[in-house]
């Protein structure tokens, strides 16, 4: 095949991307592949740790997806076995392993959403327990030599601990090993990740080197920060967008991302060229955003989900309009029954009900939205976190711009 020229392929790899660790030996290897018409192996490492991916985990996709429509071979690692040990990055203590049983069902369901963002008629999957399975005790004491204890503590997160003398359990040092021994099985050219990473994708490096074989390219992208603008994007601070989720929910949150953050998910979660981009910086802000909500929403919905998506989000938010279909929580759940709820009759705080209705994750997001006035019931702003609901009533709750629900408050038994 015909690969394109040296200086445009470097362009577009570059945008987003956070380093490129070394960008002359990239380069290297590009004159190489297009000399040779050999496409790069560019391989990027998926430990399922959680079944739903959110667009924090499409950066380095849509990364992944430039090699790939620049005639690369690109190649998804299912960590099955490394995701037995548990990463460790960026924890200030052990991370529980996840069991096979956990590791092969979110596997499963990573497939189809992968297929969003990557052609997988032309994606090469593989579980690195094919290779990391058979090694013996013996392979292992042989890899582990090609590295000192000294190299792995220059990984932050074990600097840390061992500097704050919290326990390093000696299983973690394995894990930069085994992905990458991931490395050396498949010769990479490229491997990809996050920030957070950097320090694994370099020990690749170093063990393709003990093993004669030339270094990747270490390729990192940034940690796309979440709806708040401040934390990394992660279900469990609550400021995520579900690649999987509704897409008038799509369209909603990306909606309440702030003006200043807008852009940075216009680079790192679109292909809108960048021209078109500084074009809408001297847009309205408000029409830049629909631009950035409707072209995100499109990716996983189609054009005809991202159009009513906006048409719902006019209706709803502009408009003040109440959706047609509102969900009905009856609280106390079945599942939350016995679990230290008010005595039947007694009133509920409003944090209470917010939280096992489903509205937040937990119950200090839900204070901070009452505090910031995001929170009505029955088309009142309620900003005092003590406030109370009496049960044998239903209530109409909103909270932010875009999440409703009819709650009926039975009183718990």
């Amino acid at each position: 095949m015909e690969f394109r020229p040296i200086d445009e392929q470097l362009r577009i790899i570059r945008r987003g991307a956070a380093d490129i660790i070394v960008e002359a030996e990239l380069a290297q290897k590009l004159e190489r592949s297009r000399r040779s018409r050999t496409p790069l192996r560019v391989k990027l490492g998926l430990d399922p740790t959680a079944p739903d991916l959110h667009l924090g985990h499409t950066v380095v996709l849509r990364k992944l997806r430039d090699f790939q429509d620049l005639g690369h071979q690109i190649i998804v690692i299912i960590g099955d076995f490394t995701g037995l040990i548990g990463d460790p990055t960026g924890r200030s203590e052990t991370r529980k392993p996840l069991t096979r049983d956990e590791i092969l069902a979110n596997a499963e369901t990573y497939r189809a959403q992968l297929g969003k963002v990557i052609d997988m008629s032309r994606t090469r999957v593989e579980f690195n327990s094919t290779w990391l399975g058979p090694l013996t005790f013996e392979n292992i004491i042989r890899e582990a030599a090609s590295l000192t204890v000294a190299r792995m503590l220059q990984r932050e997160d074990f600097a840390a601990r061992y500097a704050a003398e919290r326990p390093i359990s000696l299983h973690e040092f394995l894990y930069p090993i085994a992905q990458a021994y991931d490395s050396v099985a498949l010769n990479a050219d490229v491997e990809m990740g996050g920030t957070d990473q950097t320090f694994n994708l370099l020990v690749g490096r170093d063990l393709q080197r003990a093993h004669g074989q030339e270094p990747q390219i270490a390729l990192t992208v940034p940690l796309l920060e979440g709806l708040d603008g401040v934390q990394k994007m992660s279900k469990s601070y609550g400021n995520y967008v579900g690649i999987n989720e509704k897409a008038e929910d799509i369209f909603g949150k990306l909606m309440s991302v702030s003006d200043a953050m807008m852009w940075r998910y216009f680079e790192l979660l679109t292909r809108i060229p960048e021209s078109e981009i500084a074009a809408l910086r001297s847009a309205h802000p408000m029409e830049a955003k629909k631009r950035l909500a409707r072209t995100i929403t499109a990716q996983y919905h189609g054009d005809r989900g991202a159009i009513d998506a906006e048409e719902h989000f006019a209706r709803v938010h502009q408009h003040r309009d109440v959706p047609d279909e509102i969900e009905t929580a009856r609280l106390p759940s079945s599942e939350a029954a016995g679990k230290g709820l008010p005595p039947k009759g007694a009133p509920w705080p409003v944090w209470l009900v917010l939280k096992e209705a489903g509205l937040v994750p937990s119950t200090s997001e839900a204070r901070r939205m009452i505090q910031q006035g995001a929170v009505e019931i029955d088309r009142r702003r309620v900003t005092n976190t003590e406030e109370t609901l009496v049960p044998g009533s239903a209530y109409l709750i909103q909270v932010g711009k875009r999440r409703f629900k009819r709650v009926v408050l039975e009183g718990a038994g």
